[in-house]
């Protein structure tokens, strides 16, 4: 008898991997991928936060390794069906009809049915998650990998759900077993009595404890390496030793009593249980969202390790009334184009079931990938909801201004580079900050005793070196004003470094700043420019605040250009008497007005034909502020006039004195999706943001809806960064040189957590402990 009645030769022309895959064995386990990973691939966890959203855009289950699936299953059925009750469905003509998707399914079918943005079809996520490959459900494939999209048959949900012994109730009672851990294998070999689940209780709190305190605070769990591999345990055994010894006798008891294998304490869990702090926050600001309308801020910066970060911020009106910017998540993509930008905030958004045709505006910097015209993230994301109104940054357009005039006036620019030269001199060593430090004592003591300076509390500060900073044209204002206030301890630290530097580079250098800082031109810059930042400093800092609206911001735009227009006016005198003052004071050559005026770096015998006076009057003091004046008339004019408009007929001061019904309505034209009808009323209240609390409070928004949805719309619209500013400030103190190695997802939870405490300390520890409980099997058991 030959072995071939039994088993089929191979061909010797046939390799051995198409023989392989034509073997019995190779059809048995289609399941498993064609490329079994190696052992360092198995190792690698599968990043949660990573995991598509849109049901269209999923890896298949079976695509992911054996070892892994759970715990992808586990991270979806934790987020549940990706529902955008929000979204804007396409109509479809089917059967000579328009038929779209009808956002009330989501109330007959919640716990399973889903909805695809991107391919406008339906799913069903307890199929997807459990589907084999040989099943043949109600629909084959059709709700769990290809879609449905027959908007006219809704019968066909009610036939896909089928009866008890049907495949969707097959796979949905699969995602409950894997959910309700009291059943799995892992708990019924290592059965455990209540005393043992009690203990494991008290040790899961007193770890979500600590990690709290130390998210709070923003503070490294492990020390320098927060990678997985981190062996260092640092300050959360430290603050758990803390822990244990101001507990009651018995929890202390429990703590101490330990088994050295305790996991809770490990890298690994530490961060399950941050992932669960993060989701349990990102959840009450979704809730608090309400689904409603929102705008986005986003903004890039780089962080320690050099990588591009980028942050997402929703700017929304809550239940109260109140303007709200929460930080949601770091943007992971792949490149900065607008492209990989709009699939970024489309696929966090739907995350959170949140769609982009709610989207009622957007701010972001000047970069061209986010306000090019044609191709930017803002033209992009307006070609699919026309209601997504961009506002550029208005700080940002600010320092745009002031960037502009430095690049046309030579002597702005001058006094710009000679101020931040000079304090890079004599703050370049701690030697030259401390006689400068002495310098100003010695200063302050002989005017004490002349009786020019008063003493009182809070008077006579310690001045600091505050450097300018390109992109923080704010910070230039304080370095003026310290220059001058400073300018005598300055001179005899440039005095001292041009006579005693070792180098004769330093010595050249402090002598030349020296010559400079002493010449009326430089003194009378000095002094204009910080005039002319004085007032752009008090809009900058104004449009910093957290809750501020547009139209207060085009009112304190309309306020900083009529200043400007009144230093211009009148201003000229007092600035000349404060520098011919300065001067006196500070024994520097005050040249003739009625002189010719020479141009500096040409020869003397080559004057202008105007006088010194006519140069400082006309040449710079004029010109600077028509410059000032003209750069913000152009800048400030990117929103839709009609927008502006129609949003200051909305602000309640002064009785409604702006308020025009015809520009009202042309205020609703630009939002057509949102309303269909022209009721218009109003009630007599105090500034836009009090109208909209006050409304809220009075229950008036339910009848005056769309004044209310006008209100909020005008709300909406977003002023500036500073929430996305100060997220990537919160980014830099958590990730430091000494925590360097952390991964994005690490990242981004310690991130939200810390960005959102006000939302983070409301969360209950039996919250965090059922989301940190059910993010996989574990061996410890709760009741």
């Amino acid at each position: 008898m030959s072995i071939d009645k039994f088993f089929a030769r191979i061909p010797k022309f046939q390799s051995a991997n198409s023989s392989s895959q034509n073997s019995p064995l190779f059809r048995e386990n289609v399941n498993h991928p064609e490329n079994p990973p190696n052992n360092d691939e198995q190792s690698q966890e599968v990043d949660v936060n990573s995991l598509k959203a849109d049901p269209a855009k999923r890896l298949a289950i079976l695509k992911y390794h054996p070892n892994h699936r759970d715990t992808v299953r586990r991270a979806y059925i934790q987020k549940g069906p990706c529902q955008p009750r929000n979204h804007n469905f396409p109509q479809t003509e089917m059967s000579g009809a328009l038929r779209r998707f009808n956002f009330k399914w989501f109330n007959d079918y919640p716990d399973w049915l889903e909805y695809s943005v991107s391919s406008d079809a339906a799913f069903c996520l307890p199929c997807y998650l459990f589907k084999d490959e040989d099943v043949h459900q109600r629909g084959g494939d059709v709700f769990s990998s290809r879609g449905f999209r027959s908007w006219n048959k809704k019968d066909r949900f009610g036939i896909h759900v089928g009866g008890p012994n049907s495949d969707h109730y097959k796979a949905k009672k699969k995602c409950e077993d894997l959910m309700r851990q009291s059943q799995s294998i892992q708990v019924a070999l290592d059965k455990q009595s209540s005393q043992a689940k009690m203990e494991y209780r008290i040790r899961l709190i007193a770890s979500i404890k600590v990690v709290r305190f130390l998210l709070g605070q923003g503070m490294a769990f492990r020390g320098h390496d927060e990678g997985i591999s981190s062996s260092n345990r640092g300050n959360f055994l430290e603050l758990l030793r803390y822990h244990t010894e101001i507990c009651d006798e018995d929890v202390a008891t429990v703590l101490r009593k330990a088994p050295k294998n305790n996991q809770l304490t490990s890298p690994a869990v530490q961060k399950e249980i941050i992932r669960a702090c993060a989701i349990e926050t990102a959840k009450v600001i979704i809730k608090d969202l309400n689904g409603d309308y929102f705008s986005v801020l986003v903004d890039e910066s780089r962080d320690v390790s050099c990588k591009e970060q980028m942050a997402l911020v929703l700017r929304y009106v809550d239940r109260r009334g109140f303007v709200m910017e929460r930080f949601i998540g770091i943007l992971h993509v792949r490149d900065t184009s607008a492209s990989s930008l709009k699939e970024s905030i489309a696929s966090l958004l739907a995350q959170h079931s949140l769609s982009m045709s709610y989207i009622r505006g957007q701010c972001y910097d000047g970069a061209s990938n986010m306000q090019g015209q044609f191709n930017g993230l803002k033209a992009l994301i307006q070609r699919e909801n026309r209601s997504a109104h961009s506002v550029h940054c208005f700080s940002h357009q600010l320092q745009l201004t002031l960037v502009g005039i430095s690049k046309k006036c030579d002597e702005v620019a001058g006094v710009v580079n000679l101020v931040s030269a000079v304090l890079n001199v004599v703050g370049a060593s701690f030697k030259r900050r401390d006689e400068l430090r002495d310098a100003q004592i010695l200063k302050v003591q002989k005017a004490l005793e002349v009786g020019d300076l008063q003493t009182g509390r809070g008077q006579n500060q310690e001045l600091g070196l505050a450097r300018p900073s390109d992109t923080r044209w704010g910070s230039h204002f304080k370095s003026f004003v310290n220059f001058i206030l400073l300018f005598d301890s300055i001179i005899d630290v440039l005095d001292i470094v041009g006579t005693d530097a070792e180098s004769s580079d330093e010595r050249w250098k402090a002598r030349g700043f020296l010559d400079a800082c002493l010449k009326f031109e430089f003194v009378f810059m000095l002094h204009f420019m910080k005039n002319i930042l004085s007032i752009t400093n008090e809009l900058n800092a104004a449009l910093q605040r957290k809750e501020q609206d547009i139209v207060n911001a085009m009112l304190l735009v309309g306020v900083a250009k009529k200043r400007l227009q009144m230093t211009r006016d009148t201003g000229w005198d007092s600035l000349i008497d404060d520098v011919l003052a300065f001067c006196i004071k500070h024994d520097i050559e005050i040249p003739r007005f009625d002189s010719f005026y020479v141009f500096r770096g040409k020869s003397r015998r080559k004057v202008a034909e105007y006088t010194v006076l006519h140069h400082y009057r006309v040449e710079v003091f004029y010109k600077v502020i028509d410059w000032q004046l003209q750069e913000l008339n152009s800048r400030f004019n990117e929103v839709t006039s009609d927008l502006l408009h129609g949003m200051v007929c909305l602000s309640p001061s002064q009785s409604f004195a702006n308020f025009d019904i015809e520009k009202i309505m042309r205020l609703a034209i630009l939002y057509p999706d949102d309303f269909t009808s022209e009721d218009i009323r109003f009630s007599s209240l105090n500034g836009i943001g009090d109208l909209s609390k006050k409304l809220v409070e009075t229950k008036k928004h339910l009848v005056y809806s769309h004044v209310y949805r006008l209100i909020r719309f005008s709300l909406l619209l977003p002023v500036a960064t500073a929430s996305v500013e100060r997220a990537f400030s919160a980014m830099k103190f958590i990730k430091t040189d000494l925590r360097n190695k952390m991964e994005n997802g690490f990242l981004n939870d310690c991130l939200i957590t810390f960005k959102e405490r006000d939302v983070f300390v409301c969360i209950s520890d039996d919250d965090i402990m059922t989301t940190f409980q059910n993010m996989k099997t574990r061996r410890g058991q709760l009741d």
